[in-house]
């Protein structure tokens, strides 16, 4: 992975520094005034980190349970330590064998030094990252909404484009391939913002008239202007869409729309993907709510995709740690391999058919 300090240009950026905080609140979803810079706006400046093991949908066999108990949750988090520590550990102390294509030593996949899952369920012990519909669950399609399914290690019959972050259709061009495997999008920063597998950090800057939101995962930056201007035309499209910004009170709300069509209503997964773009509305809300947390609201609103809006809430952890950039595309060795190995197999084929 080709990763190195964010440049001097995103750096300047960074317009104010985090100022000192108000005293923390003794239960994490209790806001407290929050730190203001000069102009009296909320400050939400800072690197975020939002990984968690806790699921987007709740599992099905906790349907009727929205919270865990203190010894599950502990019980979780223990798995996930050990899980970590055991793929990371030398050959000659390792008890089990490491997963077929499950990352680290595996053939095919990053050493898993570059893995980031975190080993931690949200504070209040949700047991789904959606809150609404009830059940923690995605609401059901619209009938006759596309449906894409890949796979992060095999080709699946389909058809471009591909809407879905990893895995593909084949080979015959980088169409065929995900948008994160084409460097398009980061699997990870949507938007919306999904705790996956690595890269998990979000910077947020600040001036009085616009927002920047920096995802680590493919650096993909967000600039969104808080002056009240309007929406770009309608038949102005965009990977990560229009972005606009206000403030309700102290929390920043962001309402983005003019998605491309070439990009999913919601990648439930990063081999998934449900609807396109064309009709998606999104609001994300950004609130600090003490020291060391933003909270992370977004609903997604597609009424050709999902039968009703739903929403997810993120805790996101004040980090100490830098953004760096992660440059995908540059070379993008995996997909000229991935295009260059299916070439050359179809060059053996034809030799084997004369």
């Amino acid at each position: 992975m080709n990763r190195r300090s964010l440049s001097s240009a995103g750096a300047a950026l960074a317009v104010l520094a985090l100022v000192a905080l108000a005293p923390a609140a003794s239960d994490a979803q209790t806001e407290t005034e929050p730190p203001r810079l000069p102009w009296g706006a909320p400050d939400l400046q800072g690197v975020w980190d939002f990984r968690t093991i806790t699921p987007l949908q709740r599992p099905e066999d906790q349907a009727d349970r929205e919270f865990l108990t203190d010894e599950e949750a502990a019980g979780l988090e223990q798995a996930a330590e050990d899980r970590f520590e055991e793929l990371n550990a030398p050959s000659e102390v390792r008890t089990e064998p490491l997963p077929a294509g499950g990352g680290g030593r595996a053939v095919g996949a990053y050493n898993d030094f570059w893995f980031d899952r975190g080993t931690n369920v949200i504070e209040d012990r949700r047991t789904s990252l959606i809150v609404d519909p009830p059940d923690g669950r995605l609401p059901a399609l619209v009938p006759g909404a596309v449906e894409q399914i890949g796979s992060g290690t095999e080709d699946l019959p389909g058809e471009r484009p591909v809407r879905y972050r990893a895995g593909g259709i084949g080979a015959d061009g980088p169409e065929d391939r995900g948008l994160g495997e084409r460097c398009l999008l980061g699997f990870n920063s949507g938007p919306p913002m999904i705790p996956s597998v690595y890269n998990n950090n979000m910077q947020l800057f600040q001036t009085e008239s616009h927002v920047v939101i920096l995802n680590e995962m493919v650096h993909d930056a967000r600039i969104v202007p808080l002056d009240g201007r309007p929406h770009l035309p309608g038949d102005v499209r965009q990977w990560m869409g229009d972005a606009r910004g206000y403030w309700e009170g102290d929390t920043l709300v962001v309402e983005t729309t003019n998605f491309s069509s070439l990009m999913p209503s919601f990648n439930p997964t990063i081999t998934g993907s449900v609807g396109t773009g064309t009709h998606l509305t999104l609001t994300e809300r950004f609130s600090r709510l003490d020291d060391d947390t933003l909270l992370y609201e977004y609903t997604v609103d597609d009424p050709t995709t999902f039968t009703s809006p739903f929403s997810a809430s993120i805790p996101m952890r004040l980090s100490d740690g830098l953004i760096y950039e992660y440059a995908c595309h540059e070379g993008n060795y995996g997909m000229q391999n991935i295009l260059a190995g299916a070439r050359a197999e179809e060059s053996s084929l034809r030799d084997q058919s004369r």
